[in-house]
């Protein structure tokens, strides 16, 4: 049986970095914010306004979207081990409220900073 405190750990690393891969300038006029809802770990979004990213371990009271999965389907997408599309395509990803931004998502993203590659989001 996997560790859920130590896989929660990890989650919560991968959350707050985040926002040190962000890549503003592809973020230029939006304004959005992401929920993320790991239905066996626990939920957090992100925040995209004026060109800055903010994370919080937390529900929204308004995302714009909804993404709900498992959490190994976060640590994959995170990885690039599988796409969202796929994903999505295969039941493990939903997605609710402003799907667009969902396709948006990767690209602000680098997979590591200092690394030009995007995340697979």
């Amino acid at each position: 049986m996997p560790d859920t405190q130590n896989a929660n750990s990890n989650i919560e690393q991968i959350v707050a970095k985040l926002p040190a891969r962000f890549q503003p300038e592809q973020a230029k006029n939006m304004q959005a914010v992401y929920q993320f809802r790991l239905i066996d770990s626990f939920s957090f979004y992100i925040e995209i306004a004026e060109q800055k990213c903010t994370t919080k371990l937390a529900e929204h009271d308004d995302p714009n979207i909804i993404l709900t999965m498992k959490a190994d389907i976060f640590v994959a997408l995170m990885a690039k081990e599988i796409d969202g599309m796929s994903a999505y395509l295969k039941g493990d990803l939903k997605a609710q409220g402003n799907v667009l931004l969902a396709t948006e998502l990767g690209k602000l993203f680098k997979k590591k900073a200092g690394d030009n590659s995007k995340l697979a989001i």
